[in-house]
């Protein structure tokens, strides 16, 4: 996709035409409790399915346009120092990719915040392409690199990225077997996939691997795994149903509708509202993108 040149003033005042002034308060400094349903708190924790991973409602991705290992932000050379503001804004869930680039950025931007205050997430690269190297290690060789480019002893969650065959879990069987030692060893809390078909979303709801799935969605059909979203909101219901942790991404239509604050606000509120949805996360690409989210985000918990 062309990146639109907006100057930080024509950002500012569109942003601010489109959501109205964003005011924070103390309570997005901290990491809230209450877990008795969504409140107007784009931080309020929730639970992804039955995982037992929890975090908050608003999540950070970090690999919008990512592949070969670098993302929008990596080659801005801002990635570092947006994680962080996101942290201190009250964001706690941070989504990177071995072909996003951004694990050496998050680590060092995370650096010093008490490790079990926020949850890291990151997917494995198995198909053609998307890295570097043509090389494809096993899944414990490549979470072990992982852990050393997060500085972390654990990661919260790993999938296996972007799969679009209906029988992925046939083909992923051996990658799926090795998550399932690194998570006993717990060297990994969680494991999954993010996908990139209707089919290879069905197979997740018939999958007891599967805790956690990255799912397309907005209510315009784009960058989903359907342009109809009817045809694909009823199999998120049936992964929430299962126990399935959910994230919600693509909810901008992967920024096509970046310069359209009505169809931003009408997707967050969609999303929002389905109920189905446990986490959504947004890449930023700019500081004050992240406030404009948060209130955005509480505009819609509003008007549910």
């Amino acid at each position: 996709m062309a990146k639109i040149n907006l100057t930080r003033r024509q950002f500012v005042t569109a942003i601010t035409l489109g959501a109205g002034t964003v005011l924070l308060d103390k309570s997005v400094f901290a990491l809230p409790t209450n877990l008795s349903g969504l409140s107007t708190d784009p931080f309020q924790v929730v639970k992804l399915g039955k995982s037992g991973l929890k975090t908050t409602l608003l999540g950070m991705g970090t690999g919008f346009s990512g592949y070969n290992r670098s993302s929008n932000i990596t080659r801005a050379g801002v990635a570092e120092s947006l994680i962080r503001q996101a942290y201190e804004k009250g964001i706690r869930f941070f989504d990177c990719a071995d072909s996003y680039g951004t694990h050496p950025s998050a680590a060092a931007a995370l650096k010093g915040f008490p490790r079990e205050n926020y949850l890291l997430s990151s997917k494995i690269w198995v198909g053609q392409g998307g890295i570097p190297e043509p090389e494809r290690p096993d899944a414990d060789v490549v979470v072990e690199r992982f852990r050393k480019e997060l500085n972390t002893d654990y990661l919260d969650l790993v999938q296996i990225h972007c799969m679009t065959d209906a029988h992925w879990t046939d083909q992923q069987k051996k990658q799926m077997d090795i998550l399932e030692n690194l998570k006993a060893k717990k060297i990994i809390r969680a494991h999954g996939v993010s996908v990139h078909s209707l089919e290879a979303m069905k197979a997740c709801v018939e999958s007891p691997w599967v805790d956690v799935v990255h799912v397309r969605v907005n209510p315009f059909g784009e960058a989903m795994d359907n342009k109809d979203p009817a045809e694909v909101i009823p199999v998120i219901e049936k992964l929430h149903k299962a126990g399935k942790g959910v994230i919600g991404m693509k909810l901008i239509g992967n920024g096509k509708f970046r310069n359209d604050s009505d169809k931003i606000d009408e997707s967050l509120k969609y999303v929002l509202g389905l109920g189905t949805v446990d986490v959504i996360i947004v890449g930023f690409e700019l500081p004050e993108q992240i406030d404009n989210y948060i209130g955005r985000v509480k505009n819609a918990l509003r008007s549910k």
